[in-house]
């Protein structure tokens, strides 16, 4: 079974997906990060790229086309073959597009936009030392128009929406029941 978890940064899916897999039941869980599978060479002709203050090539990781959604849908594929339960998170999550057929499970993981900043303020800037003027100059300039065109979008696609502010143990649960009602199986088989 592949799962899907989409939605805004800060939302909580990297979280969602690790709650998912603590509680998935017997067997192999594979959990792959989109975060993983942006082009990361500018010039290669792959990705968008624009300069920066200092005109150093910055990717534009809101803009799906940064994503090598090739590379992220053989590696579903793979751990399809390998696994019971795949559990993909990331901005862009629901695009991908195995070849194997599985049963398919999309979440939309929902948060309103002040609380992801927070949550990405405390991630990047306090925690990981990345400079709030920054992250907030790409915010207001970008990232926010970024995700009402390209995530929110993926929202009508998606088989659940849940409340990013729940405890992940909690929205752990309302996916397994949900895409256990919707696929006419529990997450153990």
């Amino acid at each position: 079974m592949l799962v899907t978890l989409t939605g805004g940064a800060g939302a909580g899916k990297t979280t969602l997906a690790g709650a998912l897999a603590v509680v998935a039941g017997p067997g192999p869980v594979r959990v792959l990060h989109g975060d993983d599978y942006y082009f990361a060479e500018p010039g290669c002709g792959r990705g968008v790229w624009a300069p920066d203050e200092g005109g150093v090539p910055r990717l534009d990781v809101g803009d799906p086309r940064s994503v090598d959604e090739g590379r992220l849908a053989a590696d579903v594929d793979a751990a399809l073959g390998e696994t019971r339960v795949v559990i993909v998170d990331g901005l862009f999550a629901r695009r991908v597009a195995p070849q194997r057929p599985c049963r398919r499970f999309d979440v939309f993981v929902d948060l309103a936009a002040d609380l992801r900043l927070v949550r990405k303020i405390q991630r990047k800037c306090v925690v990981g030392g990345f400079p709030l003027e920054v992250l907030l100059r790409n915010y207001a300039g970008q990232r926010r128009a970024a995700h009402e065109r390209h995530v929110e979008p993926l929202r009508r696609e998606c088989d659940l929406v849940v409340d990013g502010a729940l405890a992940p143990e909690v929205l752990a649960g309302l996916v397994w029941s949900a895409a256990a009602e919707k696929t006419g199986r529990g997450r153990d088989s």
